[in-house]
Protein backbone atom coordinates (compact mmCIF):
# COMPACT_ATOMS: atom_id res chain seq x y z
CA UNK A 1 0.00 0.00 0.00
CA UNK A 2 2.78 2.34 0.19
CA UNK A 3 3.16 4.94 2.97
CA UNK A 4 0.13 5.61 4.82
CA UNK A 5 -0.28 6.99 8.02
CA UNK A 6 -2.74 4.93 10.27
CA UNK A 7 -4.00 8.33 12.70
CA UNK A 8 -5.57 7.98 15.99
CA UNK A 9 -6.06 11.74 17.06
CA UNK A 10 -6.47 11.93 21.23
CA UNK A 11 -6.44 14.57 23.32
CA UNK A 12 -4.58 13.52 26.50
CA UNK A 13 -5.72 14.61 29.52
CA UNK A 14 -3.18 17.32 30.69
CA UNK A 15 -5.83 20.11 29.62
CA UNK A 16 -7.38 19.05 25.81
CA UNK A 17 -5.00 21.52 24.82
CA UNK A 18 -4.32 19.46 22.01
CA UNK A 19 -7.98 19.43 20.89
CA UNK A 20 -8.15 23.53 21.18
CA UNK A 21 -4.80 23.69 19.08
CA UNK A 22 -6.07 21.39 17.08
CA UNK A 23 -2.72 19.90 16.29
CA UNK A 24 -2.44 18.66 12.49
CA UNK A 25 -1.49 15.00 13.23
CA UNK A 26 -3.39 13.57 10.07
CA UNK A 27 -0.84 15.13 7.91
CA UNK A 28 1.66 13.32 9.36
CA UNK A 29 2.66 10.01 6.94
CA UNK A 30 4.12 6.81 8.18
CA UNK A 31 4.62 3.24 6.42
CA UNK A 32 1.91 0.91 6.53
CA UNK A 33 0.65 -0.48 9.49
CA UNK A 34 2.24 2.72 11.84
CA UNK A 35 0.10 5.32 13.65
CA UNK A 36 0.32 7.79 15.72
CA UNK A 37 -1.18 9.94 18.63
CA UNK A 38 -0.26 12.62 20.56
CA UNK A 39 1.23 10.90 23.98
CA UNK A 40 1.31 14.88 25.64
CA UNK A 41 -0.15 18.29 24.65
CA UNK A 42 1.34 20.69 26.80
CA UNK A 43 4.89 20.55 27.13
CA UNK A 44 6.03 23.41 26.35
CA UNK A 45 9.76 23.29 24.48
CA UNK A 46 9.80 19.49 24.85
CA UNK A 47 13.26 18.27 23.99
CA UNK A 48 15.39 15.61 25.78
CA UNK A 49 12.99 12.39 27.38
CA UNK A 50 14.67 9.91 29.72
CA UNK A 51 12.24 7.32 31.16
CA UNK A 52 12.10 6.21 34.58
CA UNK A 53 12.22 2.71 36.20
CA UNK A 54 9.05 3.71 37.39
CA UNK A 55 7.17 4.99 34.11
CA UNK A 56 7.76 8.87 34.99
CA UNK A 57 8.96 10.31 31.78
CA UNK A 58 11.52 13.39 32.52
CA UNK A 59 11.48 15.96 29.81
CA UNK A 60 14.12 18.55 29.21
CA UNK A 61 13.66 22.09 27.51
CA UNK A 62 16.11 24.49 25.89
CA UNK A 63 14.46 27.87 25.64
CA UNK A 64 12.02 27.50 28.46
CA UNK A 65 15.05 26.98 30.96
CA UNK A 66 12.25 23.93 32.41
CA UNK A 67 12.66 20.10 33.32
CA UNK A 68 9.45 18.74 33.44
CA UNK A 69 8.12 14.80 34.98
CA UNK A 70 5.08 13.06 33.13
CA UNK A 71 3.16 10.40 34.23
CA UNK A 72 0.89 8.18 32.33
CA UNK A 73 -0.77 7.06 35.52
CA UNK A 74 -3.67 4.81 33.98
CA UNK A 75 -1.50 2.83 31.70
CA UNK A 76 -3.37 4.17 28.60
CA UNK A 77 -0.67 5.49 26.43
CA UNK A 78 -1.30 9.10 27.18
CA UNK A 79 0.00 11.52 30.10
CA UNK A 80 -2.21 12.04 32.83
CA UNK A 81 -0.32 14.37 34.58
CA UNK A 82 2.52 17.00 33.98
CA UNK A 83 4.63 18.26 37.25
CA UNK A 84 7.35 21.07 36.77
CA UNK A 85 10.49 19.85 38.45
CA UNK A 86 12.64 23.02 38.19
CA UNK A 87 12.44 26.29 35.90
CA UNK A 88 14.59 29.11 35.52
CA UNK A 89 17.68 26.84 34.56
CA UNK A 90 20.32 27.61 31.67
CA UNK A 91 19.05 25.81 28.74
CA UNK A 92 18.67 22.58 30.90
CA UNK A 93 18.31 20.49 27.59
CA UNK A 94 20.29 17.58 29.08
CA UNK A 95 19.12 14.66 31.03
CA UNK A 96 20.43 11.55 32.40
CA UNK A 97 19.35 9.03 34.80
CA UNK A 98 21.33 6.85 37.00
CA UNK A 99 20.43 4.66 40.74
CA UNK A 100 17.26 6.68 40.37
CA UNK A 101 18.73 10.43 40.44
CA UNK A 102 17.89 12.77 37.23
CA UNK A 103 21.40 14.30 36.13
CA UNK A 104 20.42 17.42 34.24
CA UNK A 105 23.06 19.54 31.96
CA UNK A 106 22.77 22.98 32.02
CA UNK A 107 24.57 24.97 29.71
CA UNK A 108 27.87 25.79 32.60
CA UNK A 109 27.15 23.16 34.61
CA UNK A 110 25.51 19.55 35.83
CA UNK A 111 23.31 19.07 38.61
CA UNK A 112 21.95 16.20 39.80
CA UNK A 113 18.09 15.88 41.78
CA UNK A 114 18.47 12.11 44.00
CA UNK A 115 15.95 10.34 44.22
CA UNK A 116 13.76 11.75 41.98
CA UNK A 117 10.61 9.71 41.53
CA UNK A 118 10.17 9.49 44.96
CA UNK A 119 10.16 13.53 44.95
CA UNK A 120 8.10 14.35 42.33
CA UNK A 121 5.56 16.36 43.97
CA UNK A 122 8.38 17.75 46.59
CA UNK A 123 11.51 18.11 44.43
CA UNK A 124 15.07 17.83 46.25
CA UNK A 125 17.30 20.69 46.23
CA UNK A 126 19.85 19.66 43.24
CA UNK A 127 23.33 18.90 44.05
CA UNK A 128 26.01 20.38 41.66
CA UNK A 129 27.73 17.71 40.35
CA UNK A 130 30.24 19.75 37.85
CA UNK A 131 30.52 23.44 36.97
CA UNK A 132 33.57 22.82 34.66
CA UNK A 133 31.78 23.16 31.06
CA UNK A 134 31.97 26.53 28.53
CA UNK A 135 29.38 29.48 29.40
CA UNK A 136 28.78 30.28 26.16
CA UNK A 137 25.22 29.84 24.94
CA UNK A 138 25.78 29.57 21.34
CA UNK A 139 25.27 25.36 20.84
CA UNK A 140 25.93 25.33 24.29
CA UNK A 141 22.86 23.36 25.04
CA UNK A 142 24.30 20.06 26.30
CA UNK A 143 23.07 16.49 25.03
CA UNK A 144 24.51 13.87 27.55
CA UNK A 145 23.69 10.52 28.86
CA UNK A 146 25.68 7.34 30.75
CA UNK A 147 27.99 4.98 28.32
CA UNK A 148 27.79 1.10 29.27
CA UNK A 149 31.25 2.37 30.90
CA UNK A 150 28.97 3.68 33.71
CA UNK A 151 30.91 7.21 32.32
CA UNK A 152 28.76 10.88 31.89
CA UNK A 153 28.89 11.44 27.98
CA UNK A 154 28.71 15.26 27.17
CA UNK A 155 28.58 16.78 23.92
CA UNK A 156 30.41 20.63 24.14
CA UNK A 157 29.26 22.39 20.57
CA UNK A 158 31.32 24.87 19.20
CA UNK A 159 30.80 28.54 20.23
CA UNK A 160 30.43 30.38 16.48
CA UNK A 161 29.35 28.55 12.85
CA UNK A 162 33.24 27.60 12.25
CA UNK A 163 36.12 28.40 14.40
CA UNK A 164 39.25 26.68 15.90
CA UNK A 165 39.22 26.78 19.73
CA UNK A 166 40.64 24.36 21.91
CA UNK A 167 38.42 23.36 24.20
CA UNK A 168 35.08 23.54 22.04
CA UNK A 169 33.70 21.09 19.58
CA UNK A 170 33.96 18.58 21.73
CA UNK A 171 31.91 14.71 23.52
CA UNK A 172 33.39 14.24 27.19
CA UNK A 173 32.65 11.95 29.65
CA UNK A 174 33.30 11.66 33.17
CA UNK A 175 32.74 9.67 36.30
CA UNK A 176 29.00 10.39 38.07
CA UNK A 177 30.80 13.19 40.90
CA UNK A 178 32.00 14.87 38.33
CA UNK A 179 35.64 13.93 38.44
CA UNK A 180 38.12 13.03 36.27
CA UNK A 181 36.52 14.58 32.93
CA UNK A 182 37.92 14.00 29.85
CA UNK A 183 37.76 14.70 26.10
CA UNK A 184 36.91 11.22 24.05
CA UNK A 185 36.00 12.82 20.75
CA UNK A 186 37.18 16.06 18.92
CA UNK A 187 36.12 17.73 15.43
CA UNK A 188 32.25 17.63 16.71
CA UNK A 189 30.49 20.70 15.57
CA UNK A 190 27.52 20.42 17.59
CA UNK A 191 25.93 17.13 18.64
CA UNK A 192 22.48 17.00 20.28
CA UNK A 193 22.49 13.43 20.12
CA UNK A 194 24.06 9.66 20.78
CA UNK A 195 23.56 6.59 21.76
CA UNK A 196 25.23 2.96 21.91
CA UNK A 197 24.84 0.06 19.82
CA UNK A 198 22.90 -2.69 21.84
CA UNK A 199 24.86 -5.26 20.88
CA UNK A 200 28.77 -3.78 20.40
CA UNK A 201 28.74 -0.67 22.62
CA UNK A 202 29.93 1.73 20.34
CA UNK A 203 28.99 5.19 20.53
CA UNK A 204 26.77 7.40 17.50
CA UNK A 205 26.26 10.51 17.30
CA UNK A 206 24.14 12.93 15.22
CA UNK A 207 26.17 16.11 14.51
CA UNK A 208 25.05 19.35 12.80
CA UNK A 209 26.99 20.71 9.91
CA UNK A 210 28.18 24.13 9.05
CA UNK A 211 26.24 27.41 7.49
CA UNK A 212 27.04 29.26 4.81
CA UNK A 213 28.39 26.73 1.95
CA UNK A 214 24.81 26.76 0.32
CA UNK A 215 21.89 24.66 0.17
CA UNK A 216 23.36 21.58 -0.21
CA UNK A 217 26.61 21.44 1.42
CA UNK A 218 27.69 20.28 3.95
CA UNK A 219 25.74 17.12 4.95
CA UNK A 220 24.60 16.82 8.73
CA UNK A 221 26.49 13.27 9.95
CA UNK A 222 25.74 10.18 11.94
CA UNK A 223 28.98 9.23 13.23
CA UNK A 224 30.19 5.95 15.44
CA UNK A 225 33.30 6.10 17.58
CA UNK A 226 33.94 2.70 18.47
CA UNK A 227 37.14 4.69 20.59
CA UNK A 228 38.20 7.54 22.49
CA UNK A 229 41.23 9.82 20.62
CA UNK A 230 38.86 10.31 17.27
CA UNK A 231 39.04 13.58 15.22
CA UNK A 232 35.70 13.37 12.89
CA UNK A 233 37.01 16.81 10.90
CA UNK A 234 35.64 20.12 12.45
CA UNK A 235 36.56 22.82 11.44
CA UNK A 236 38.78 21.72 8.74
CA UNK A 237 36.82 19.18 6.99
CA UNK A 238 33.09 19.34 6.78
CA UNK A 239 31.08 15.39 5.51
CA UNK A 240 33.84 13.31 4.41
CA UNK A 241 35.60 15.12 1.60
CA UNK A 242 34.49 18.80 1.87
CA UNK A 243 37.61 21.39 2.94
CA UNK A 244 36.29 24.62 4.84
CA UNK A 245 37.00 27.85 3.49
CA UNK A 246 38.86 29.38 5.58
CA UNK A 247 40.36 26.25 7.65
CA UNK A 248 40.46 23.49 5.36
CA UNK A 249 44.11 24.69 3.94
CA UNK A 250 45.50 23.35 7.35
CA UNK A 251 44.68 19.87 7.41
CA UNK A 252 43.63 17.10 4.89
CA UNK A 253 39.89 15.66 4.69
CA UNK A 254 41.84 12.05 4.57
CA UNK A 255 43.39 13.11 8.26
CA UNK A 256 39.57 12.90 10.00
CA UNK A 257 37.35 10.23 10.22
CA UNK A 258 34.49 10.18 7.92
CA UNK A 259 30.73 10.29 8.62
CA UNK A 260 28.89 6.57 8.89
CA UNK A 261 26.12 8.08 6.96
CA UNK A 262 25.71 11.24 5.27
CA UNK A 263 22.34 13.21 6.22
CA UNK A 264 20.46 15.45 4.38
CA UNK A 265 22.22 19.00 4.57
CA UNK A 266 20.92 21.68 6.70
CA UNK A 267 18.27 18.88 8.33
CA UNK A 268 19.39 19.60 11.70
CA UNK A 269 19.64 16.16 13.21
CA UNK A 270 19.13 16.25 16.63
CA UNK A 271 17.85 12.79 19.02
CA UNK A 272 18.74 9.69 17.71
CA UNK A 273 18.08 6.31 19.41
CA UNK A 274 18.55 2.60 18.47
CA UNK A 275 15.01 0.75 18.39
CA UNK A 276 15.31 -1.86 21.03
CA UNK A 277 11.95 -2.61 21.06
CA UNK A 278 10.15 -5.70 19.39
CA UNK A 279 7.11 -4.03 18.90
CA UNK A 280 8.31 -2.84 15.45
CA UNK A 281 8.25 -5.04 12.74
CA UNK A 282 11.93 -7.24 12.54
CA UNK A 283 12.99 -4.87 9.57
CA UNK A 284 13.46 -1.67 12.19
CA UNK A 285 14.84 -3.67 14.92
CA UNK A 286 18.05 -2.64 15.87
CA UNK A 287 18.14 0.48 13.88
CA UNK A 288 18.68 4.10 14.41
CA UNK A 289 16.03 6.57 14.67
CA UNK A 290 16.61 10.48 14.09
CA UNK A 291 15.06 13.30 15.12
CA UNK A 292 15.20 15.99 12.24
CA UNK A 293 14.34 19.46 13.51
CA UNK A 294 15.24 21.22 10.46
CA UNK A 295 16.50 23.81 8.06
CA UNK A 296 16.31 27.16 9.59
CA UNK A 297 18.38 29.29 6.27
CA UNK A 298 18.01 26.77 3.58
CA UNK A 299 15.96 28.55 0.69
CA UNK A 300 13.63 25.41 0.41
CA UNK A 301 13.18 23.94 3.57
CA UNK A 302 14.32 20.25 4.50
CA UNK A 303 13.97 18.17 7.30
CA UNK A 304 11.39 18.37 9.70
CA UNK A 305 10.55 14.75 10.02
CA UNK A 306 11.95 11.32 11.76
CA UNK A 307 14.45 9.45 9.47
CA UNK A 308 15.58 5.57 9.69
CA UNK A 309 19.09 4.63 9.19
CA UNK A 310 19.14 1.24 8.44
CA UNK A 311 22.79 -1.08 9.16
CA UNK A 312 24.30 -4.17 8.15
CA UNK A 313 26.63 -4.91 11.26
CA UNK A 314 28.30 -2.23 12.29
CA UNK A 315 27.79 -0.18 8.55
CA UNK A 316 25.25 2.46 7.69
CA UNK A 317 23.71 1.08 4.06
CA UNK A 318 20.30 2.99 4.10
CA UNK A 319 18.96 6.58 4.84
CA UNK A 320 15.47 7.27 4.24
CA UNK A 321 11.95 9.30 5.91
CA UNK A 322 10.12 7.40 8.51
CA UNK A 323 7.51 9.73 9.23
CA UNK A 324 6.63 12.81 7.80
CA UNK A 325 4.39 15.71 7.85
CA UNK A 326 5.15 18.48 9.86
CA UNK A 327 6.44 20.32 7.22
CA UNK A 328 3.69 20.97 4.60
CA UNK A 329 5.38 22.94 1.27
CA UNK A 330 7.53 25.59 2.94
CA UNK A 331 5.17 25.93 6.22
CA UNK A 332 5.64 24.24 9.36
CA UNK A 333 3.55 23.03 12.12
CA UNK A 334 6.15 20.94 14.44
CA UNK A 335 9.93 20.05 14.74
CA UNK A 336 10.86 16.88 15.86
CA UNK A 337 13.49 16.81 18.50
CA UNK A 338 14.08 14.23 20.19
CA UNK A 339 13.26 9.98 19.89
CA UNK A 340 12.85 7.72 22.57
CA UNK A 341 11.42 3.94 22.48
CA UNK A 342 9.76 2.84 25.43
CA UNK A 343 9.50 -0.55 27.55
CA UNK A 344 6.22 -1.45 24.62
CA UNK A 345 7.76 -1.25 21.82
CA UNK A 346 6.19 2.31 21.23
CA UNK A 347 8.28 5.27 19.74
CA UNK A 348 8.03 8.84 21.55
CA UNK A 349 8.48 11.62 19.32
CA UNK A 350 9.15 15.05 21.04
CA UNK A 351 8.28 18.29 19.29
CA UNK A 352 9.47 21.59 20.76
CA UNK A 353 7.54 23.82 18.40
CA UNK A 354 4.60 22.46 18.71
CA UNK A 355 5.29 21.63 22.74
CA UNK A 356 3.79 18.04 22.27
CA UNK A 357 4.72 14.53 22.66
CA UNK A 358 3.69 11.89 19.98
CA UNK A 359 3.60 7.85 20.40
CA UNK A 360 4.01 6.35 17.46
CA UNK A 361 2.90 2.59 17.58
CA UNK A 362 2.74 -0.41 15.04
CA UNK A 363 -1.07 -2.10 14.64
CA UNK A 364 0.16 -4.55 11.73
CA UNK A 365 -0.25 -4.33 8.01
CA UNK A 366 -4.27 -3.98 7.02
CA UNK A 367 -3.25 -5.33 3.48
Amino acid sequence: MGRIAWLLVACCGLGGNACARDLPIEQIELPAGFQIEIFADDVPNARTMVLGKQGTLFVGTRSRGTVYALSDDDGDGKADRRRTLASGLNMPNGLALRHGDLYVGEVHRVIRFDDIESRLDDPPEPVLVSDALPRDRHHGWRYMDFGPDGLLYIAVGAPCNVCLKPDYAQIRRMQPDGTGMEVFARGVRNSVGFDWHPNTDVLWFTDNGRDWLGDNRPPDELNRAPGPGMHFGFPFCHGATIPDPVYGQRRDCDEFTAPAQQLGPHVAGLGMKFYTGDQFPEAYQGQIFIAEHGSWNRSEKIGYRVTLVRLEGSEAVSYEPFATGWLQGEQTWGRPAYVLPLPDGSLLVSDDTAGAIYRITYAGDDG
